[in-house]
């Protein structure tokens, strides 16, 4: 999203100015490593925040970043860490919508 692109109540001029790349990665770990991988991921400064879910994926993350480069750079740091068995990635590219 672009600087000057119209916004939604659900994003902001900050949001937009620092983390226009802005995405999904849904994760599949192994054994019950989750509390501590959630733990490692909370600790990346490009991630806004885990959920634990259900069916296929056991995590999904929430990341922002500068540059579709950084995204990249940061997708790898993720996959690299113990207990990653797979993921997936759905960049953002428009948000809609009203805050609660």
């Amino acid at each position: 999203m672009k600087i000057g692109t119209p916004l939604t109540a659900a994003s902001t001029q900050a949001d937009v100015a620092t983390a226009p790349v802005r995405g999904l990665m849904m994760l599949a770990i192994e054994g019950r490593g989750a509390d501590k991988l959630r733990h490692q991921l909370l600790g990346m400064a490009s991630v806004q925040r885990v959920h634990s879910t259900n069916g296929r994926w056991d995590l999904i993350v929430e990341i922002n970043s500068e540059t579709l480069e950084d995204f990249d750079l940061i997708l790898a740091d993720i996959r690299r860490l113990s207990g990653v068995m797979q993921s997936e990635t759905s960049l953002l590219l428009s948000t809609k919508g009203r805050v609660r």
